[in-house]
């Protein structure tokens, strides 16, 4: 982001902000073909990788991207640092293979070091190497990012082996995200010792929306909220596009100031369980309308957001969770005009 780009993000979470702000979480389910590569070479080409990125930010000059030239090995990132086997198709998603015998050998779980487990040296070292190029294009790093705990947990065991564990071994699971947590802290100073610039945090963590409340309060809320304490910085982004009606009354006790959410729920209905004081960023279906959605369907889907809406204050018009895979150029262009328009 640029330093304009980033005191208007700013500005929106500290609620001084006036006006329509338009944005947009990118990375690799969606650059690489929009920008007419494979995700294999989105993933594994350091100039490939910024001409991508670099390409959004010039064309749409208008609209903030988040994070903003994110460094990134898809859901493999953390759980590669834990010794998962990982698999980066051509023209697929990157997965990590889970292993639920993980949860049996916690006994020798040791905490990897972020600065040479997996696939975390990578991801800086495609920033630092870069960096400079970045710079001269008046952009800067500014958020430090990392799924969240009980999203790697589940990449290391499997979703509903981890699920299961937490109902009938919760000590297990709690030593499982202990140790995920205490990984976290030192991934996310390491990034911010390597870019002073960083101002902001990122979070994602969509199993936080399989959980009732009960079991987010004692097995998502004390991880989070440790994670979001830790670090003093202006902005603290969260992002669940899985249900959030449990979870989003909570979120500013977590330490969370800007929400990404998905469609179970209105803009109205997330805004009235989060309060004024947690800045949101949504919320059109991702899929339905802004891929797959023609741009007047696009205009319709935003106009009808910013009507509804008693205020736009604390408020990044957006889609529901990450730009979706197929989204065309001519539909974000709509999407940021209406926003302007409407919002104006």
């Amino acid at each position: 982001m640029t330093d304009t780009q980033w005191q208007t993000l700013v500005r929106v979470v500290d609620g001084t902000h006036e006006g329509p702000v338009a944005g947009f979480i990118i990375d690799s389910p969606w650059l690489p073909a929009w920008s007419g590569i494979s995700i294999l070479d989105y993933l594994s080409s350091p100039d490939l990788w910024f001409e991508a990125n670099m390409k959004a930010h010039d064309t749409f000059p208008d609209c903030l991207f988040l994070p903003g030239f994110w460094s990134e090995f898809g859901m493999c990132t953390e759980p590669s640092a834990f010794g998962v086997r990982f698999v980066l198709p051509e023209n697929e998603f990157p997965a990590p293979l889970p292993d639920p015998g993980i949860l049996e050998r916690l006994d020798g779980f040791t905490r990897p070091d972020a600065r040479v487990a997996g696939l975390l040296p990578l991801v800086i070292k495609r920033l630092s190497g870069l960096h400079d190029r970045i710079r001269r294009c008046g952009h800067e790093i500014r958020m430090a990012v990392a799924r969240g705990p009980l999203n790697i947990a589940t990449y290391l065991t499997g979703t509903t082996e981890f699920l299961i564990a937490a109902k009938l071994e919760p000590e297990k699971a709690h030593r499982l995200l202990e140790g995920i947590t205490d990984l976290l802290v030192d991934w996310l100073s390491y990034q911010i010792e390597c870019f002073p610039s960083i101002d902001g945090l990122f979070l994602l963590d969509d199993i936080v929306g399989f959980l009732g409340e009960q079991d987010f309060l004692e097995f998502a809320f004390p991880y989070f909220q440790r994670l979001y304490s830790a670090f003093p910085v202006s902005v603290r982004l969260f992002h669940n596009d899985a249900a959030c009606e449990v979870s989003a009354p909570h979120l500013e006790r977590m330490g969370v100031n800007l929400f990404n959410f998905g469609t179970d729920l209105t803009f109205n209905e997330v805004r009235a369980l989060c309060g004024d004081t947690v800045a949101l960023m949504g919320s059109i279906p991702p899929r339905d309308v802004l891929a797959a959605g023609t741009p007047q369907q696009v205009r319709e889907a935003i106009t009808a957001q910013i009507t509804a809406a008693p205020s736009l204050r604390r408020t990044v018009l957006s889609c529901g969770g990450g730009m979706p895979p197929g989204v065309s150029t001519a539909n974000i262009e709509a999407f940021v005009s209406a926003a302007t328009v409407r919002g104006g």
